[in-house]
């Protein structure tokens, strides 16, 4: 199929990055993606959720209706077992409300202090949800990749955490693998892996 036979698809998020990720997953079976960021009439969807799954469906089924387009609505994040699963949920606002990237990794770093390396286990988590456009979520997936968390951050790549989170098969951290190596084992990945032939499959049939 062409790019013309499938409507636009709108990813429920700002962040630039993880647009450009989604994007280059889908660009090989020709779906055409937009960020939300390119509507200003979308609004900031509150993730009041207390699952990677409730607030993927809040974020595609809030802008699927304000956009009146076929949405995905990704919810991802860490969970660190030593942190009895935390910062999960609240992985983008694990240091303060107004968090970055490098306040969250401080933050996560000091918790970690008093964990030997081997207790340090932790995985990515990634959620996946698609609403038509009225609203009505139509796929739904969950995903994880495992590794464990360093104290020194390696490599540039990635956004988040990547920096800390060491995969052991590869010895190398998210932020140190190659764009395509992580387009093969990340967390979002796997998910978008199981979710592509089925938006496949439902973007066909309008």
């Amino acid at each position: 199929m062409t790019l013309a036979h499938f409507p636009t698809v709108v990813l429920a998020s700002r962040n630039a990055k993880k647009s450009r990720e989604i994007r280059d997953l889908l660009a090989p079976v020709g779906i055409p993606l937009k960020s939300v960021a390119e509507f200003p009439e979308a609004h900031e969807v509150e993730e009041t959720g207390t699952t990677f799954a409730e607030n993927a469906a809040l974020k595609a089924t809030e802008i699927a209706k304000v956009l009146k387009h076929w949405t995905i609505g990704e919810d991802s994040g860490l969970r660190v077992d030593a942190l009895r699963g935390a910062p999960g949920v609240y992985s983008a606002r694990y240091s303060d409300p107004g968090a970055t990237d490098e306040r969250n990794n401080a933050k996560l770093i000091a918790e970690l202090t008093s964990v030997p390396p081997d207790q340090r286990g932790a995985e990515y988590v990634c959620h996946v949800a698609v609403a038509d456009p009225t609203g009505v979520v139509r796929l739904s997936f969950e995903s994880t990749c495992r590794g464990r968390i360093i104290d020194t951050a390696g490599g540039e790549n990635g956004f988040g955490y990547d920096p800390y989170f060491l995969v052991r098969e590869y010895h190398q951290t998210f932020g140190q693998l190659s764009p395509l190596v992580k387009q093969q084992i990340s967390h979002r990945a796997r998910a978008f892996r199981r979710l592509i032939p089925e938006l496949v499959r439902v973007l066909s049939q309008q």
